[in-house]
């Protein structure tokens, strides 16, 4: 088997008047964070939708192939029944329903008669809960809750899904330092649990301390991927390849 979990191949995908990805490749290792950079549109948010199917199979050209399948997905519900969950910058959560509706939301967890089974549903909820370092009531209506604990029931939401990629769009974006740092610990738990990660970030503090490898992109193609620990991986060359020009020229 190969070491690559997630292999992107030559992804163009077109828009009315605009080319978004152009031939774009991308290898992500099995159980690494591997960061994807760029300047804002560059296609980086574009070539997740892809793999995640929001933006179907025969809608773009090139191949994505995963668990060394090639996989075809027609909508985001394929992706998720493979192990693949995205989360958004955007977070999908419903405010006024509780944490454990939104974790367990179109996958509701029933009983006799197909009804749903709270008492089991919450105590799932609060297992999820405790894994992704929260310790919540699940029954808190979800609005109640700061930005980045909400950024935490998603990932609970996703590891309700058995995810085995997980990507995160700018997850800390909205966060202040203290829950980015939290963020980034539980990524690390994850890894060693054997989850694989693509975060899109434009914190390249964050790239550095996190990532395994980064890959650059820019006007909607690959420009190189970064090994993190080698002594080139600098921010300054990624700030470099994702801008084109030296830094003094900035």
């Amino acid at each position: 088997m190969t070491q690559n979990i997630l292999e992107m191949r030559s992804i163009t995908k077109t828009f009315p008047g605009v080319k978004a990805l152009s031939d774009v490749t991308l290898e992500v290792a099995r159980g690494e964070v591997h960061a994807i950079c760029g300047e804002n549109g560059a296609g980086k948010s574009t070539l997740m939708k892809v793999l995640s199917g929001v933006y179907p199979h025969g809608s773009y050209d090139g191949d994505i192939v995963f668990e060394n399948e090639v996989v075809e997905f027609r909508d985001i519900r394929d992706s998720e029944a493979k192990g693949i969950v995205i989360i958004h910058q955007e977070l999908a959560l419903v405010p006024y329903a509780s944490v454990a509706e939104n974790i367990f939301l179109g996958n509701e967890q029933r009983g006799a008669g197909g009804l749903i089974d709270w008492n089991k549903t919450n105590h799932m909820a609060a297992a999820l809960l405790a894994r992704v370092g929260l310790k919540e009531n699940p029954t808190t209506p979800v609005g109640f809750l700061g930005v980045g604990k909400q950024q935490l029931i998603e990932i609970a939401k996703a590891l309700s899904k058995d995810v085995r990629l997980l990507i995160l769009d700018e997850p800390t974006a909205a966060l202040n330092d203290s829950d980015s740092e939290h963020l980034l610990d539980l990524l690390r738990e994850l890894q060693r649990e054997g989850i694989t990660s693509i975060m899109i970030s434009h914190k390249l503090n964050e790239i550095a301390e996190i990532a395994d490898r980064t890959t650059i992109i820019r006007d909607g193609r690959t420009i190189e991927t970064l090994d993190m620990s080698a002594p080139t991986a600098t921010q300054d060359r990624i700030i470099k390849g994702m801008v084109g020009r030296d830094l003094e020229h900035r």
